[in-house]
């Protein structure tokens, strides 16, 4: 370990390092050669100190070395820093939790149709309020409207940034000031602690909840109506369900009483799908086209969970009432991007063509992969993934459950298959070290713990990212596992 007057100034280092300025930039890199050499300095002038996140790692102790030698391990170290400094924030990892529409890993995989359209239209200037025809100002819900419209049978369509952006600008532009009954085993809270009847106060109504956790029946809404209501809410319970002694109401008996008092019916369907899903042997979901003949008058919903598409929030229903939505002034605040508005439009053009789905939409393709297949997949990854470990940790393949995530289909689990990795002695230290160790590869691997093991699923790892993930393996051996 050299002594403090052995290690050289930040300029000397500079000196040495030409190409680091060229490539980063002098401030940048007088900040990492300043930040490395106060490691030396802590290093050299006390106890030992945690490692540094990151690939600089602590200086080791050992003998002096020679003033080259050391300039070279610090211009290495700093170099090492920069490069890890530029890794982009946000990455592409591998999905191996087990929750295909994970929301903290992105929700759906985009088609590569709807990947390159946002591409395309990112790149360079686009049509996307010009109307090309006419030579005049445009309306950038046309690009994706009359496709809405096709395939739920809406009049209209409108399109924001989220679902619960959907459900704030309908009940803000329909029913500020005014009450708006729900029942009470309907006030469900989203992801990240969002709860509807938050989302409702923001909008500027005021809930009236009716009936209880377990039981709304109609005559409860029939008694909360009164002169101050604007309209019924429904909300489809898609992130979980009450079993038991439960009633509620279906959509076409609330249909009936909100035109028995010239009143709108509004739907939060929460996780949208277009298509039956039991043709593809998953639990059944009501589809927005059968909503909007159930009578709803406005349906909202998302576009990145059971639809398979970009991050969006999706209001079909009734011409005069999206269009009342649509002249919101705060429908501006809330608005879709050009890049998700294009991939949104390659998406729901993929319905078009429901046969070849399976094939061409990725969310779809990963809920349906059959077991078998996992399982092979799971039995040839399996050699690959024990070589990479030490005799420290074990490795198996297993069956599992995955989850479809994001508060669709609930309970609803699909047979999977999973490689368990666990350490011999049950450490709980060296579980939470292989965990960090595949979240530090080029392309992290997530996957979950449970019952002193790291269970990687393969329901989602695309057959076009295989190589990718085998590739990187042999990386951990570097991580000492």
């Amino acid at each position: 370990m050299p002594s403090l007057r052995d290690l050289p100034a930040v300029d000397r280092v500079l000196r040495e390092a030409p190409q680091l300025v060229e490539r980063w930039g002098r401030e940048p890199v007088v900040a990492a050669v300043r930040a490395e050499l106060a490691r030396w300095r802590e290093s050299a002038a006390g106890p030992a100190q945690e490692p540094a996140a990151g690939p600089a790692q602590e200086p080791a102790a050992g003998p002096a070395q020679e003033p080259a030698a050391l300039l070279r391990q610090i211009v290495a170290a700093v170099a090492a820093a920069l490069e890890d400094g530029a890794q982009p924030g946000l990455r592409p990892v591998f999905n191996l939790t087990g929750v295909v529409l994970h929301t903290n890993l992105g929700r759906a995989a985009l088609p590569p149709a709807a990947a390159a359209a946002a591409r395309a239209v990112a790149l360079v200037p686009s049509n996307l309020e010009f109307d090309l025809e006419t030579g005049q100002r445009g309306d950038r819900d046309e690009h994706v409207a009359p496709l809405l419209a096709q395939l739920t049978g809406a009049e209209a369509a409108t399109v924001v940034n989220n679902n619960a952006a959907a459900v704030l600008l309908t009940l803000n532009t329909l029913a500020r000031e005014r009450e708006v009954p729900v029942s009470r085993g309907e006030l469900i809270e989203i992801g990240g602690a969002f709860r509807l009847p938050d989302i409702m106060a923001a909008s500027g109504c005021v809930l009236v909840e009716v009936g209880t956790t377990n039981r709304t029946r109609l005559q409860d809404y029939e008694q909360a109506i009164n002169d101050r209501t604007a309209l019924l809410l429904k909300v489809h319970a898609s992130n979980y369900e009450i079993r038991g002694f439960v009633q509620s109401v279906a959509a076409p008996e609330l249909a009936a009483l909100t035109r028995r008092h010239g009143l709108p019916l509004a739907f939060d369907l929460g996780s949208g799908n277009l298509v039956d899903f039991a043709a593809y042997d998953l639990p059944p979901e009501p589809t927005v086209a059968q909503v909007l003949r159930q009578g709803a008058d406005l349906v909202s919903f998302s576009g990145d969970k059971l639809l398979g598409g970009p991050q969006c929030g999706i209001i079909a229903g009734r011409r005069a009432l999206v269009e009342k939505v649509k002249n919101n002034p705060l429908k501006r605040a809330l608005r879709i991007d050009k890049m998700n508005l294009a991939a949104l439009a390659e998406v729901l053009k993929l319905y078009q063509a429901p046969s070849r789905l399976v094939e061409t939409l990725p969310a779809l393709a990963a809920l349906i992969r059959p077991p078998a297949a996992l399982r092979a997949l799971a039995e040839g990854l399996l050699p690959e993934v024990a070589a990479a470990l030490t005799p420290r940790y074990g490795a198996m393949a297993v069956e599992c459950r995955s989850q479809v995530g994001s508060g669709a289909l609930p309970v609803a689990t699909l047979p999977s298959f999973a490689l368990r990795i666990a350490p011999a002695d049950s450490s709980d230290q060296a579980l939470r070290g292989l965990a960090q160790a595949l979240r530090r590869l080029p392309a992290p691997v997530i996957g979950r713990l449970r019952n002193g093991a790291c269970f990687l699923d393969l329901r989602c790892l695309e057959p076009e990212r295989e190589t990718e993930f085998r590739a990187q393996l042999p990386r951990l051996q570097d991580a000492g596992l």
